[in-house]
């Protein structure tokens, strides 16, 4: 039976853990916010962007260049590269092991098809490296303080090795931020760059000629797809420990609770004995 220090000192130690946990969901309180705000604001520009580049496909239909164009090539998928978005710590839930189990399982899907990892956070990187799949690149810190600078530079580089022809895919693995309690997972195809269908909404006049407007737009819709589940991951990761560590403070109340009875009881059943020996030593004495 555990004394009553051992109790004291457990519910001491279980109130340092709360006062951490408390901490850590205010943090991410503060910085859903913001993290909320940029992905809010950032869903219109992509959707503008979308629509924008169906119109000068539209435009540019039947001009043999734009199939030509490096980042359009069709090929059979030998070799494939996956953009994983993570988080660089823990103490978030299942928001890691979403994204990386959902991207294990879209490989596992595909057999004939040889992964790369462009990782993005610790914990896909660590993830996929210990399962023996080859990391082209390690990019971290992208959660702290969102850059777009930082991102397009990863952009240009999954680009430039599909125009070159180094691999057949690039899919983005990301979570998408829904709500405060809900985040999923989403796998999206970002080269070869599908082309919206559909048809020109709008007859605009351009002043490029379609074809060289369209070769300037697809590097850009890249960079926007990627910055976008930068933006959303960072959303989802900063709700997801949030919604933990509301569920940790929670758990570490009940344990004090729980904890404090049983040193109750023992106090009580010792304070009890105590008694029994006094009024049995006086009885003695009689």
């Amino acid at each position: 039976m555990p004394s009553l220090i051992d109790f004291r000192r457990r519910i001491r130690s279980v109130k340092n853990t709360q006062q951490i946990t408390k901490a850590m969901k205010m943090v991410s309180a503060a910085k859903l916010r913001r993290a909320q705000e940029a992905v809010v604001a950032g869903r219109p520009f992509a959707g503008m962007l979308q629509r924008m580049l169906a119109n000068v496909a539209g435009a540019a239909a039947g001009n043999d260049s734009v199939n030509d164009h490096p980042l359009l090539q069709q090929r059979e998928q030998k070799r494939a590269l996956v953009v994983l978005v993570s988080a660089d710590r823990g103490l978030a839930g299942a928001f890691n092991s979403n994204v990386n189990r959902g991207a294990q399982k879209f490989m596992q899907d595909l057999p004939g098809v040889a992964f790369e990892i462009e990782a993005v956070g610790k914990k896909g990187r660590d993830y996929f490296r210990r399962r023996g799949f080859t990391i082209t690149g390690d990019h971290q810190n992208f959660s702290r303080k969102p850059n777009y600078g930082d991102v397009a530079a990863v952009a240009k580089k999954v680009s430039a090795r599909y125009a070159a022809g180094e691999v057949d895919a690039v899919y983005l693995a990301y979570n998408e931020f829904k709500s405060v309690m809900t985040q999923q997972f989403r796998m999206v195809q970002v080269l070869p760059v599908p082309l919206p269908t559909g048809g020109v909404t709008t007859n605009y006049i351009y002043e490029q000629p379609a074809d060289e407007l369209l070769g300037s737009l697809l590097p850009r819709y890249v960079e926007i797809e990627l910055w976008r589940s930068v933006l959303e991951s960072t959303a989802s990761e900063h709700a997801a420990r949030m919604t933990a560590m509301d569920a940790a403070s929670r758990n570490a109340t009940d344990v004090i609770e729980r904890v404090t009875l049983q040193m109750n009881r023992v106090r009580q059943a010792s304070i009890t004995r105590e008694i029994i020996e006094v009024v049995s030593g006086a009885s003695a004495l009689k």
